[in-house]
């Protein structure tokens, strides 16, 4: 168990060790069954199974898709994380004919942890530009 994990230290390891190592032994370790995640565009995500659908997609769009974490910002309980994700658009997921563009992402992840797990997390980052940028990429590779 994670309880004696900062929420600094669980958000550092979620970014380095779960998204940028593909570690998925560690999303149970870190995250709570019963935890929610809330994304761009009003959808939500519950627990660990929900992460992995969705990361799933994300890499599977982006599969080279590194994340530098920028600045934290951290308490007891919460944990707020600038970062810059990169990566080449030439996988499938997202629904999207691959266009093989570099991409860059800027967003920043809020995390509340509770007994030493991820209880709720909120993404901000503009989905729907980068979605637009590729679709428009992807009718004109056609």
């Amino acid at each position: 168990m994670n309880a004696t994990l900062s929420a600094e230290e669980i958000g550092t390891r979620w970014f380095q060790e779960v998204w940028n190592g593909r570690d998925d032994s560690l999303i149970s370790e870190l995250m709570r069954p019963d935890a929610v995640g809330h994304l761009e565009g009003g959808e939500t995500i519950q627990g660990p199974e929900g992460f992995l659908a969705y990361r799933e997609a994300i890499l599977g769009a982006f599969p080279d898709m590194e994340i530098e974490i920028l600045n934290k910002l951290s308490d007891d309980t919460h944990v707020c994380l600038m970062w810059h994700a990169k990566g080449h658009h030439t996988g499938e997921g997202m629904g999207l004919v691959p266009t093989g563009k570099e991409v860059e992402i800027r967003g920043t992840t809020w995390i509340r942890v509770e007994d030493g797990k991820i209880l709720e997390g909120w993404d901000c980052w503009n989905q729907g530009g980068l979605m637009a940028k590729l679709l428009e990429e992807s009718t004109v590779a056609s």
